[in-house]
């Protein structure tokens, strides 16, 4: 199976470690394991396969974040979560419309498998929403998986209750189905932390959750996915192939986690609305840069005002100063850059970042 480059993971690989101030991280500080409230039973573990599917401390903690119980299957990560569901659902020949910017799994592996796949681009001047006429005309009969991130990475934007309710509506008059990357679901800034989550609102809904992004714990490499039994039954088959099951000790410090996501949440959001306020700070003394501050997630998506490919300017700009950024061409979005508000140094960073850019 030939698939293309993945731009970003190819872009951190080689960038990310010899950073002096990496913005181009998405994840808020990760936790280490003394922050967690473990207890010597760890000792007592036994280093086996364990569950296939998850234990089910881990997978009861898990239903704890929907309204609705459903069945639930744990995974190497959200990106192993994301694979399975293309592998369970699609066949070549099928038509796939992802709406990007996103994480590039959700066109590039429907494209290796001989999918049609048609993007949907989110514009600035709609605030990086759908506008969900446009949506409406590109999703046709033919159409059999629409791909969404919610909330998005990079643009930090969070597609309203209201409007995702409006989505399900043209999805199901399509008989389509809807894959939901959910990783950052939880951490939105205004209303409740939590959007509603697409497999609570619809039959043909399918959700994707994380321990890397919203609980600050990417070392434990654990994912999940949700929905009606069928699709999740599908992915156990699947599954068989490339994960047998995660390790022993990701899974209870997992559970252990989400037994205690309030206290995680509050050490998360007070570092968010710092990044939020350094920021903001940033941009209004700052020209030739603007962006539309996020309404959740961990990521901006920043336009600058420089005659300049954005691989040309993230390059210049580490080489010059130390200061990493994720070039916006790697997410078929030329002319910006992400920044992960989150990172350490944040402010020192943005104010490097903003002379470099007078020069």
């Amino acid at each position: 199976m030939k698939i293309a480059g993945f731009k970003i993971e190819e872009w951190m690989n080689k960038y990310e470690s010899s950073a002096s101030y990496d913005l181009t991280t998405t994840c808020i500080a990760p936790l280490s394991i003394s922050e967690l409230p473990f207890s010597n039973e760890i000792f007592n573990l036994k280093l086996g396969y364990g569950d296939i599917t998850g234990s089910e401390r881990l997978k009861s903690a898990i239903s704890e974040l929907y309204e609705k119980q459903h069945h639930i299957t744990v995974t190497h990560g959200a990106i192993g979560a994301n694979q399975l569901v293309f592998l369970s659902l699609l066949e070549a020949g099928d038509e796939v419309v992802s709406i990007v910017p996103t994480y590039q799994q959700h066109y590039s592996i429907p494209e290796s498998l001989g999918c049609r796949v048609k993007l949907y681009f989110l514009k600035e001047e709609n605030h990086w929403l759908p506008d969900l006429e446009e949506l409406d005309k590109m999703l046709s009969p033919k159409t059999k998986l629409l791909c969404l991130n919610n909330p998005n990475n990079p643009t930090g934007s969070v597609i309203p209750d209201s409007m995702l309710e409006e989505i399900v509506k043209i999805a199901e008059r399509k008989n389509i189905w809807i894959l939901s990357d959910e990783v950052y679901r939880g951490l939105n800034l205004i209303g409740n932390p939590y959007s509603k989550s697409i497999a609570d609102i619809y039959e043909k809904g399918i959700s994707v959750g994380s321990m890397s992004k919203t609980y600050s714990l990417p070392g434990l490499r654990v994912g999940w996915v949700t929905g009606r039994a069928d699709i999740i039954n599908e992915i156990n088959h699947q599954r068989q192939y490339n994960t047998i099951s995660i390790s022993a000790l990701d899974d209870y410090f997992a559970a252990i986690a989400l037994e205690n996501k309030d206290c995680i949440a509050q050490r998360n959001f007070k570092i968010m609305n710092n990044g939020i306020t350094i920021l903001n700070n940033w941009l209004n003394k700052t020209p030739k840069v603007r962006c539309i501050l996020p309404k959740g997630g961990t990521t901006i998506l920043l336009r600058y005002n420089r005659n300049i490919p954005s691989r040309e300017l993230c390059k210049k700009l580490q080489k010059s100063t130390g200061v990493a950024l994720l070039p916006g061409e790697t997410l078929e979005m030329e002319g910006y850059v992400r920044i992960g508000y989150c990172a350490e140094n944040l402010e020192q960073a943005l104010d490097i970042f903003g002379t470099w850019l007078l020069q």
